[in-house]
């Protein structure tokens, strides 16, 4: 028996080569591989012995010649393929362990350059890991250090390694080059700067973690990023406490830091399933947080918080009344993170970066966003914009105040992350109340209304302004917010209607904002 040995990694190599040899394999090396062994004092051919041609360009051609590859895709069974190996002079091949050029890690590194990335292109290692796939039957492939003990402990106790595990292996295969070959198309479109969605669409992630269930009990789920760092996402986050992350916390938080990276000023986001139930804003973190929380004290509970400013000691004293499932935060106060520890099941998280906008380029928005269908799956850019300035046009009598301007953005930052029908009420920087995924406007808009009352106060709606992600299609809602006594509105526009709306305003003296824009979110 004869193994092709040939590393770019190599966890473990020595070890597995040691374990060959006494098992009477023979051991084909190349390179720093074939250095590597000679050093353990381990016997070896080196691959210019076996194919009686030098290494040449550097190490780009090593392996890339018919001796090796003859040898690996005859097939065993086949006479007529025999016959033309004895004619030929050549052996067979019955195991590769390849692993390829670390074009990952080549990639991550700051400042690398296209020459460097594309140095680390593997050529030898693929053709040499799909010609002995293709003939699984025949040869025993192995691209992942951790598979190394379960082929000893075939060839140990049976002297060959099984059908089945060379059918596991070849699969294994083609899942590591298809990935390999992905990121290396990634990066150059990124090099390319190419924003087009592409004819063809493939995508590479590896996975964090397992978890215990899915959205339900009997569903199961991973947790992967895709490749290369993604500043700012919680793929990037540090956990400092508590459970692993749930299919729903991964969820709701994404959702919940989408919202954040709206806002410059100290902010803290509460959400709850998916869409926000309390938000606010002010000069320091701690008041945000307590207007956050106030917007919502009974959807908080179990809910997700995430802040852009460092938590304090004061702040975190009043996070550990109230039972939470996910906090995430830049950094927190040692003291701060000592005393949110003392409750073990909260997950806290450090993200560094959290500030940093999404790629407003990315064609894909990560896992979180993307829309199966049955056979398919709808992809579509980022909703990286709020509002065009230049589109703003106040379409009522009565202009908005300064202050009711200020309020107005800061609920259609919130409206814009609120499933459809989505309404957010604001006032003073805070919600005062959401209205999510109705089925109709006016329901989103008396929900949102009805939550006000009910969780802040009979009057917490006077004196606040409301968001509506998409237009009006009947004065309904202008009707609810007078009545609320909302003062101005901030909405799409496009409606055939519109002017019904806008005749209601000027009737109560509600001031209304068109933005030209909508930010519909199922």
């Amino acid at each position: 028996m004869r193994a092709l040995i040939s590393v770019s990694d190599k966890t473990g190599i020595v070890e597995l080569a040691k374990n060959l040899v006494s098992l009477g394999v023979e051991i084909i090396s190349t390179g720093g591989t074939y250095g590597k062994l000679k050093e353990a004092g381990i016997s070896a051919i080196e691959i210019s012995e076996l194919t009686g041609f030098p290494e040449c360009l550097d190490g780009r051609v090593k392996t890339l010649h018919p001796v090796v590859h003859a040898g690996l895709l005859a097939m065993r069974s086949n006479p007529s393929h025999m016959k033309q190996l004895a004619d030929l002079n050549i052996e067979p091949i019955d195991m590769v362990v390849v692993n390829l050029y670390p074009f990952k890690q080549t990639i991550l590194k700051e400042g690398v350059t296209r020459e460097e990335a594309v140095e680390n292109i593997d050529i030898g290692g693929p053709t040499m890991l799909r010609a002995a796939a293709k003939n699984y039957q025949d040869v025993v492939v192995v691209v992942d250090p951790l598979d190394y003990d379960k082929v000893l402990s075939e060839l140990k106790e049976a002297g060959q390694v099984s059908y089945q595990t060379k059918f596991y292996l070849m699969q294994k295969v083609f899942q590591h080059t298809s990935s390999y070959d992905t990121m290396i198309a990634d990066y150059l479109r990124k090099e390319r700067n190419d924003r087009e969605l592409p004819e063809t669409l493939t995508m590479t992630f590896e996975k964090i973690q397992d978890m215990r269930y899915g959205e339900n009990p009997h569903q199961k789920a991973a947790f992967y990023r895709e490749i290369g760092r993604k500043k700012g996402s919680i793929t990037d986050a540090v956990q400092l406490n508590g459970k692993e992350l749930s299919f729903n916390n991964i969820n709701d938080t994404n959702g919940a830091l989408e919202l954040l990276k709206e806002f410059t000023e100290p902010t803290v986001v509460a959400c709850k399933h998916g869409n926000p139930c309390g938000v606010g804003s002010a000069d320091n973190i701690l008041d945000a947080w307590k207007k956050a929380f106030a917007a919502d004290k009974v959807s908080v509970y179990g809910g997700i918080v995430v802040a852009n400013r460092e938590i304090p000691l004061a702040m975190a004293e009043e996070m550990k009344k109230v039972f939470l499932e996910v906090v995430v935060a830049p950094s927190y106060e040692e003291e701060a993170l000592k005393l949110l520890q003392t409750k073990k099941n909260v997950r806290l998280l450090e993200l560094k970066d959290i500030e940093v906008p999404q790629d407003e380029h990315a064609y894909l928005q990560i896992l979180f966003n993307q829309k199966l269908t049955i056979g398919g799956l709808i992809v579509q850019t980022v909703d990286s914009k709020l509002l065009i300035e230049e589109d703003l046009k106040v379409v009522t009598d009565r202009v908005p105040t300064d202050k009711e301007m200020e309020d107005l953005r800061f609920a259609w930052k919130i409206v814009k992350f609120v499933k459809s029908n989505g309404i957010a009420l604001a006032k003073d920087k805070q919600s005062v109340g959401i209205g999510p995924g109705q089925v109709n406007r006016i329901w989103a808009a008396k929900q949102a209304i009805e939550h006000a009352k009910e969780l802040i106060g009979e009057n917490a709606a006077e004196g606040a302004v409301l968001a509506s992600d998409a237009f009006f299609p009947f004065d309904d809602c202008v009707e609810a917010a007078h009545h609320a006594g909302i003062t101005a509105i901030i909405q799409p526009g496009g409606s055939i209607r519109d002017e019904d709306s806008i005749k209601k305003c000027n009737e109560y003296g509600i001031a209304m904002v068109f933005t030209g824009m909508r930010h519909f979110r199922h």
